[in-house]
């Protein structure tokens, strides 16, 4: 693998800056599992809490829902880099991460945020990691939700190791989570790729507000082709002719753009020159709308 590749991913965002508490993520367990598990252990995901004590909680495996506070709200909004996550960790027990922290402490927060955090945690320890935006199909059988994970550079094995902390205990497959199987998650340049060519049907992808087709496709592809520059945006940040007025409108011309990057993001390590040329150049591209952009 090329050095200047894996040195570009031990590289810090505005994202997963950890700021101060470097030192305190650094010490942290060295076994990736383990970091895993404690990650877990500190927060809730809006759809658990939504839902209560049922499904994959029926065991209370991520706390008694009953237990926290009724004026809990997801903090995605709020909690947007990885120092504003860790300052409210710290802030409601001061212990940190703590396998015993109590149902009202935990923070609420989805995939993308536990990615950032992951991602902030290796490279605290020197291990290359990016996050990965996409499509989940082993939550819900017939379904790929958006999703977004991590991959990290294991240099004993050479290799891009693949995993899923927010979703590991959530799997309606048997598979190790901490490292996925090719073919498991699905990459939007590849899924963007199928259904242009007919190959996949669109309306298997969807989105936690119950959006699907191409139109959820192009979000996690640029989610993606962002991620891939360490600018692991939240999701209300969007190239302005992905909304929804905007993008039927695009042209056949406009498709075949889009389908140029999806070509290399299918081998984004090959491809990282080309794909970098893009971001430093194409504005449509790189600059995003959203909330107050």
């Amino acid at each position: 693998m090329d050095k200047k590749l894996l040195k570009n991913y031990l590289e810090f965002s505005m994202f997963t800056n950890p700021g101060l508490y470097r030192n305190i993520l650094k010490k942290l367990p060295n076994e990736i599992d383990k970091i895993g598990y404690l990650v877990r252990k500190n927060f809730i995901h809006r759809t658990t809490l939504a839902a209560g004590n049922i499904g994959t909680n029926k065991d209370k495996k991520f706390g008694d829902m009953n237990k926290v506070p009724w004026y809990r709200q997801p903090e995605d909004d709020y909690l947007v880099t990885v120092p504003s996550i860790l300052a409210e960790l710290y802030r409601r027990d001061k212990r940190g991460f703590i396998k015993d922290r109590s149902e009202k402490n935990k923070l609420v927060l989805t995939c993308r945020f536990i990615a950032i955090l992951m991602a902030s945690i290796l490279k605290c320890k020197g291990i290359p990691c990016r996050v990965r935006a996409g499509h989940a199909p082993y939550f819900e059988k017939g379904k790929s939700g958006d999703h977004w994970i991590n991959q990290y550079w294991n240099n004993k094995e050479k290799r891009w190791i693949t995993l899923d902390v927010d979703g590991s205990w959530s799997l309606i497959e048997n598979f190790d989570p901490y490292d996925i199987p090719k073919g498991k998650f699905d990459f939007p340049a590849e899924i963007w790729l199928n259904i242009r060519e007919g190959k996949e049907d669109a309306n298997k992808f969807w989105n936690a507000s119950g959006d699907k087709g191409l139109i959820v496709v192009a979000w996690s592809l640029f989610y993606d082709f962002h991620c891939l520059m360490n600018n692991e945006v939240i999701y209300s940040h969007l190239p302005p002719f992905t909304f929804y007025a905007n993008f039927p409108k695009l042209s056949e011309k406009d498709l075949k753009e889009i389908d140029k990057l999806a070509e290399l993001m299918k081998d984004p390590d090959k491809n990282f020159n080309e794909i970098k040329n893009i971001w430093e150049n194409k504005k449509e591209f790189r600059l995003l709308k959203g909330g107050l952009l």
